[in-house]
């Protein structure tokens, strides 16, 4: 029954970001400011992540930078969003300002890699949370819940409404994330298109090289919202996706700081306002109810 609940609540959430697509496409995403207050006077305990991220005085965040609304390269070469903001805030409560963040273009395929290397201290980037990748990572959150969708050309041509009308159509596509892996398992009449970034998806869709781009929702949005004229949300989504943080795998310690950060963040308005500030702008939706922490 919760699962039935959730994908009707998804439902409606893309079927109002698909009506709105078109209007929000005409606002550009401001550069959100950095609202959250950077706490100077925090102890951690010594040997913990947290004592060695305060002491440096940096941290490294591994985000997307083709993704609006979430991680985005603003003209001035800066990932702005709703990752990026949630970034932000875990930086602030770990007593490091918005500016000493070194921001890793990190794509679906090299989320756990990057982690694994050390290449990052963290991976805020649309990550689906699911079995399989907790036994490489681990996760704090969720901090939002998403479904996966279908993005059609504009007039959906083909008549595409769910994902049982992909069989025989080209559909792209990323490497290495959950929707493409759901299309393999579960609609194997589908022919896969892969890339490496959803931004090269939406250019085989306008060039007719595929008939439907499918990944999360609200990722499929901010690409409607670039291009109102050119694409459709279907507005059907058919799975659960909750996005969580990725953590360098048996640092309890850091996930439940992450954690607790997060639910903090809901309590307070900063995580709504980090959604309205970005996500929002774009979608033209107000920020959801923000979901459950799983503290697994």
């Amino acid at each position: 029954m919760r699962t039935t609940r959730n994908l009707a609540a998804l439902a409606a959430l893309g079927l109002a970001l698909s009506a709105c697509a078109s209007e929000a496409g005409n606002q550009a995403t401001e550069s959100a400011e950095n609202t959250a207050e950077v706490q100077e006077d925090v102890e951690f305990d010594a040997g913990t992540t947290m004592a060695e991220l305060n002491e440096a005085g940096a941290i490294t965040i591994g985000t997307k930078f083709d993704q609006p609304g979430f991680g985005l390269l603003n003209p001035d070469g800066v990932p702005e969003g709703f990752d990026v903001e949630i970034g932000k805030l875990i930086a602030a409560e770990l007593g490091i300002a918005a500016e000493e963040i070194e921001w890793v273009e990190t794509v679906s395929a090299n989320r756990e890699p990057f982690i694994q290397n050390g290449q990052v201290d963290m991976v805020i980037a649309t990550y689906t949370i699911n079995d399989a990748r907790k036994q490489l990572v681990d996760f704090a959150g969720p901090y939002y819940l998403a479904g996966q969708d279908i993005m059609v050309a504009a007039g959906n041509p083909e008549g595409i409404q769910g994902p049982d009308d992909l069989a025989g159509k080209n559909v792209c596509s990323v490497e290495g994330s959950t929707p493409a892996q759901n299309i393999r398992d579960n609609y194997p009449e589908a022919t896969l298109t892969l890339f490496d970034v959803y931004s090269k998806c939406a250019d085989a869709l306008t060039n007719g090289q595929v008939q439907a781009v499918t990944t999360d929702n609200v990722i499929l949005t901010g690409l409607v919202a670039g291009n109102p004229e050119g694409f459709e949300l279907v507005g059907n989504p058919f799975t659960e996706e909750p996005y969580g943080i990725g953590l360098t795998l048996g640092d309890t310690d850091f996930r439940n700081f992450v954690n607790d950060v997060l639910e903090e963040s809901f309590e307070n308005g900063s995580w709504a306002d980090a959604w309205d500030r970005t996500a929002g702008a774009i979608t033209g939706e107000e920020a959801p109810e923000p979901p459950q922490v799983d503290r697994y």
